[in-house]
C-alpha cells in the first residue's frame, strides 16, 4: 500500500501528531540504546543467552495462546488492549541491556503481526511497540535510579525489592497513560470510562509484571525451571484473558451495552440467584420514542451516535451491578437485581429525565453538524416474582406494559400489574 493511502493519515490531527510523536521519541531511545551499548562494550554471553530463553519462550507464548489472542483482538473496541507481552518484556528489563530489550519487545510484536494478529491496522501495532519501549526506558531509569546498575537486577533484599516493585509500577504507568492518550485523541466520541477500560484488565497486566519478576529471578539463578513456569503463564492466558474476550464478545459494537445474547443468558441466571437467595429482580424495557425520525432526518450514522449517548445516559442512571443490554433495533433493558417495584420506577423515572433533556451533536455531512434536543423513550416495567415466575413472563409482562406506555402517548412508564389468580368457583370444572 503507498504510504499515503495508510490508515496512519486518517486519524485526527490532534491525535497523529501524538502517535508520530511517540513513535519517534521511541527510535530516539532506541538510538541511544545502542550507542550506550557500543560504547559500554560487547554483550556478555550470559546475556546473549538471556536474551534468546526469553524470546523463545515469547514467541512459544504467543504461539499457544494465538486463536485466543485474535479473537480478544476482534472484540477490542475503544479500550486499552490487555496482553500479556509485558512480562516477557519487563522480564527483559531486568535482565538485559536496553539495546536488547528493544529487540525483544520489537520481536514480540512483529511475530504478533503476522501470526496472532494477521491483516491489522500497522500504525496501532508501531505505537504499542513504542510505547512498550517508553515504559521500559522509564523502568531501567528508575532501577538505575534506585542503585541497581548492572544486569542481572532482581531484588535480593527488601531495599532492591522496593527498587524493584517501583520500576514494574512505572511500566505499567507510562505504557498504560501513553495508549489512554491516544484512545482520547482517536475517538473524540470515546469517553474517560471507555478509554480507561476495566479495572480488571489492569490486574492482568499487574499480573503479567509480577511474572516477569519471578521469571527474571529463575532465568537468572535457575534457568531450567523457566519452561515450568510456562504452564503457570499458559494457565494464567486462558483463566484470565479468555474470560475477558468472553465478556468484550457480549458487548453491542455501537452503543458498548450487551449484546441480545448475553442479555439471554444472564437473565434466567440473575432469576435463578434470585429464587435462591428469595429476592427479586426488576426489568425496565425502553423504547426510544420516533427514533426513526432521527436516522430519516440525520442519516444512519448520526442515530448510531446518538444510540450510543442514549446507552451512556442509561448507564449514568442505573446502579452499580444492574445490566443494561440492546435488545433491539432501539430497544434496550435494563435488569435490576434485588430492586422492588418503587426502585425500578424510581431509576426509570430518573433514566426517562435525562433521556428527554439530553443533547446529542451529530454530523450530517460536508463537515456540517446538527444537535438532536430530547431523546425521549417509553417504560414497561416487571418485578419477579411479583408479576412473573419465569424469565419469558417476566419479559412478556415488561413489554406488555411497554406497548400500553406508548398507546398512551409515549414517553412515559408503565408498570406491569400482577395477574390474578383464576378464581375456580366462578369458572367450576367438570368431571366428565
Amino acid at each position: 500500500m503507498p504510504p499515503r493511502q495508510w490508515k496512519l493519515w486518517s486519524l485526527p490531527p490532534a491525535a497523529l501528531g501524538y502517535v508520530i510523536a511517540i513513535d519517534a521519541i521511541a527510535l530516539v531511545i532506541t538510538g541511544l540504546a545502542v550507542r550506550s551499548s557500543v560504547l559500554g562494550g560487547p554483550i556478555s554471553r550470559a546475556e546473549w543467552t538471556a536474551f534468546a530463553v526469553l524470546a523463545i519462550a515469547s514467541t512459544l507464548h504467543l504461539e499457544s495462546a494465538r486463536s485466543i489472542e485474535r479473537r480478544r483482538e476482534l472484540a477490542a473496541n475503544t479500550s486499552p488492549h490487555t496482553n500479556l507481552k509485558c512480562l516477557w518484556i519487563f522480564a527483559s528489563v531486568l535482565l538485559l541491556p536496553l539495546s536488547l530489550v528493544i529487540p525483544l519487545t520489537a520481536l514480540s510484536y512483529v511475530y504478533s503481526w503476522f501470526r496472532v494478529y494477521g491483516r491489522t491496522i500497522a500504525h496501532r501495532k508501531i505505537f504499542s511497540n513504542s510505547t512498550a519501549i517508553l515504559a521500559s526506558a522509564a523502568a531501567a531509569a528508575v532501577l538505575r535510579g534506585g542503585g541497581l546498575i548492572s544486569e542481572p537486577r532482581v531484588p535480593t533484599d527488601f531495599w532492591s525489592l522496593l527498587v524493584v516493585l517501583s520500576a514494574a509500577a512505572t511500566w505499567w504507568l507510562v505504557n498504560y497513560a501513553l495508549v489512554v492518550g491516544a484512545i482520547l485523541l482517536a475517538s473524540p466520541e470515546a469517553t474517560a470510562r471507555d478509554a480507561l477500560g476495566e479495572l480488571s484488565h489492569q490486574l492482568v497486566i499487574c499480573a503479567g509484571l509480577g511474572l516477569g519478576i519471578a521469571i527474571a529471578a529463575l532465568q537468572s539463578s535457575y534457568p531450567w525451571v523457566v519452561p515450568v513456569l510456562m504452564v503457570t503463564v499458559l494457565a494464567l492466558h486462558r483463566d484470565l484473558l479468555l474470560p475477558q474476550y468472553q465478556r468484550a464478545a457480549g458487548v453491542d459494537v455501537k452503543t458498548g451495552l450487551a449484546t441480545p445474547s448475553y442479555w439471554a443468558n444472564a437473565v434466567p441466571a440473575e432469576l435463578a440467584r434470585a429464587e435462591s437467595l428469595r429476592s427479586t429482580v426488576g426489568l425496565l424495557m425502553l423504547d426510544l420514542d420516533k427514533f426513526k425520525e432521527i436516522n430519516d432526518t440525520y442519516g444512519h450514522p448520526a442515530g448510531d451516535r446518538a444510540l450510543r449517548a442514549v446507552g451512556e445516559s442509561v448507564r449514568a442512571e442505573v446502579r452499580q451491578g444492574d445490566l443494561v443490554a440492546r435488545v433491539g433495533g432501539d430497544e434496550l433493558a435494563v435488569l435490576l437485581p434485588g430492586a422492588s417495584e418503587g426502585e425500578v420506577l424510581e431509576v426509570a423515572e430518573r433514566i426517562r429525565d435525562r433521556l428527554s433533556a439530553l443533547t446529542v451533536s451529530v454530523e450530517t455531512g460536508a463537515n456540517r453538524t446538527a444537535v438532536i434536543s430530547g431523546v425521549p423513550a417509553s417504560f414497561g416495567a416487571a418485578v419477579y416474582p411479583d408479576v412473573a415466575g419465569t424469565m419469558d413472563q417476566l419479559v412478556l409482562a415488561a413489554d406488555n406494559a411497554l406497548l400500553t406506555a406508548k398507546r398512551g402517548g409515549r414517553n412515559q412508564i408503565v408498570s406491569a400489574r400482577p395477574i390474578p389468580p383464576l378464581d375456580l368457583s366462578e369458572h367450576p370444572v367438570s368431571d366428565n
